[in-house]
């Protein structure tokens, strides 16, 4: 059992996480109920752990003095001889407690040397036994966080009430770590590693510490007849907040099958859901002293905004990345693509220095990318923005599908590729794949844009419409949408629409529309249709060929 249970309200959970993780350094066994087991009765649990606890830490707040739960775990612990308290909002503890020394940890950093943590230390070292918070054998150190963003998948509750279950859920873990192993942006703890806590009483922030992660994904399966479910929530471990959870269900005619299907689609998303919380950490740091990963991830968020002055500033960025570390795949394939929206859009009086930058990069990068399927994607769509040739761009989207068919990202760029070699149906298909495997990313308004452009090229106008509206209201900066919904009016014979997309396209760039596809490695009948589709909006001269053939 724990040495300390530390009792608090919800609301301040990540004050908890990080008072625990301060007297776990200090070699103390510490539990927070976040850690209850699945299968157990939470009230017998708690009532358990803060019996056998020789030290119970009350983490009094205004939520806190509010609370039921939080008064009789006190009152159990003043009972018992082992309350130790402390205040972090300024909060008074009700009667009884207010009669008893209160720690003020008001605005506490974490500060390990401040008279109101001392007084906690020393009121537990005293319960132990001792004047002081002394172990036998001091904990090892936990390894250091990688560069890279970390996660471990940790063991999964079997719900099933079936032992011979274990198997499958151990399976699960071992799939899912390997699906996630193929994102080469992550750092994964092989499932092996992560296994190792089954039937442990270690909550998932200890359990991160201890393997040196950023992230853990936890899940339970439950069996019912010839159904099984699966839950699965992503932890940062750092403040104890779940980024992500959802639930998988299906039949067991084919368990293995169902394996390799929950461990895609929770990869598929969990890798974005990872990035995303990188972005936001990364926005939140100071910009001195940071390494290349950062800046890449600055610069990534910035570009893909596909606004003028975000894209240049994240290409100062990864310039930036690419100076500190000069093999690094994803910080040239990231600043090839920034070259290649500021060639595509016209942003640049000097397009010829931006094209050889871009080439350069581009040559770069697919030396040192074979095994990085983000990176070979990256390149593969700038190579045909900056019209190069679809014999070099189409191997490496294929590539990049073969090393991680679990990415939405690599399907979203294939279908890009497809779409400029004329393979519409095949574009089409894997923008939607895109779509299926992160329904929630914010890179959708390029999957959906694609899919829309594919729907054109297919003379489908109708169906672009409402597909290019969906990615304007998530990329409203984007002129590609608006000129494409322009040309789909014009086709339609809706002039007054098209004109009115025409102004809207001039309020978010001054590049000629006629223009805009210059440099775009597409089919000349894709050109055509937009060319003729942009007249008609303006009030030229109807197309030969009906505007829209019958939806297949």
């Amino acid at each position: 059992m724990s040495d300390v249970f530390i009792s608090y309200a919800r609301s301040t959970a990540s004050q908890a996480a990080q008072v625990a993780e301060a007297l776990r350094a200090l070699g103390y066994g510490v539990w927070l109920d976040d850690e209850l087991p699945a299968h157990r009765s939470y009230s017998d649990v708690i009532e358990e752990r803060l019996k056998a606890a020789r030290a119970v830490v009350v983490i009094w707040s205004a939520e806190a003095v509010k609370s039921q739960w939080v008064r009789a775990e006190a009152t159990a612990a003043l009972e018992a001889g082992t309350l130790v308290q402390l205040c972090i909002d300024g909060a008074i503890p009700p009667l009884p407690f207010n009669q008893i020394q209160c720690a003020d940890l008001n605005g506490w950093s974490g500060d390990l040397q401040s008279p109101g943590w001392r007084k906690v230390v020393a009121s537990i070292g005293e319960l132990m036994g001792g004047g002081a918070a002394v172990r036998v054998t001091p904990p090892e150190p936990p390894p250091p966080l990688p560069t890279k963003p970390s996660i471990a998948v940790l063991p999964f509750a079997n719900l099933s009430g079936d032992p011979e279950q274990d198997y499958f859920a151990d399976g699960m873990v071992e799939e899912i770590a390997g699906a996630l192993s193929r994102f080469k942006s992550l750092f994964v703890i092989s499932g092996g590693s992560g296994l190792s806590f089954k039937g442990k009483a270690t909550s998932p922030q200890e359990a991160a510490r201890i393997l040196g992660v950023r992230y853990v994904l936890e899940g339970s399966v439950r069996k019912a007849g010839i159904r099984v479910r699966i839950a699965v929530k992503l932890i940062d471990a750092a403040d104890a907040a779940q980024i992500w959870s959802d639930r998988f269900e299906d039949t067991l005619d084919d368990i293995f099958a169902l394996q390799d299907k929950v461990a895609v689609s929770v990869a598929a998303v969990i890798a974005p859901a990872v990035r995303e919380a990188e972005f936001q950490r990364a926005s939140a740091r100071p910009t001195q002293n940071m390494g290349s990963y950062d800046l890449c991830l600055r610069g990534q968020s910035l570009y893909r905004s596909v606004a003028k002055s975000d894209v240049l500033a994240g290409l100062d960025l990864l310039d930036a990345a690419i100076a500190l570390d000069p093999d690094y795949a994803w910080a040239m394939a990231l600043a090839a693509t920034c070259h290649a929206f500021i060639i595509f859009y016209g942003w640049s009086d000097d397009l010829d220095t931006h094209v050889a930058e871009a080439r350069d990069l581009i040559k770069r990068a697919i030396a040192v990318a074979s095994a990085d399927p983000d990176a070979l994607a990256y390149v593969a769509n700038a190579i045909l923005m900056i019209g190069g040739d679809l014999d070099t761009a189409a191997p490496l989207a294929d590539q990049a599908a073969q090393l991680n068919p679990g990415s939405s990202f690599v399907w979203g760029s294939s279908g890009w590729v497809r779409l400029c070699s004329g393979e519409t149906d095949l574009a089409v298909s894997h923008f939607e794949t895109a779509m299926r495997l992160n329904p929630l990313s914010p890179e959708r308004s390029f999957y959906v844009s694609g899919l829309a452009l594919a729907r054109f090229a297919q003379g489908r106008y109708r169906e672009a419409i409402p597909l290019l509206r969906q990615s304007l209201q998530l990329r409203p900066e984007w002129p590609l949408n608006h000129v494409f919904l322009a040309a789909s009016h014009g086709h339609l014979g809706e002039t007054s629409a098209g004109r009115e997309w025409m102004a809207r396209y001039g309020k978010v760039t001054s590049v000629d529309v006629r223009t805009l596809l210059r440099n775009w490695t597409i089919p000349p009948s894709f050109r055509t249709s937009f060319l003729e589709g942009i007249a008609l909006a303006e009030g030229g001269a109807p197309p030969q060929s009906p505007a829209e053939p019958s939806a297949s």
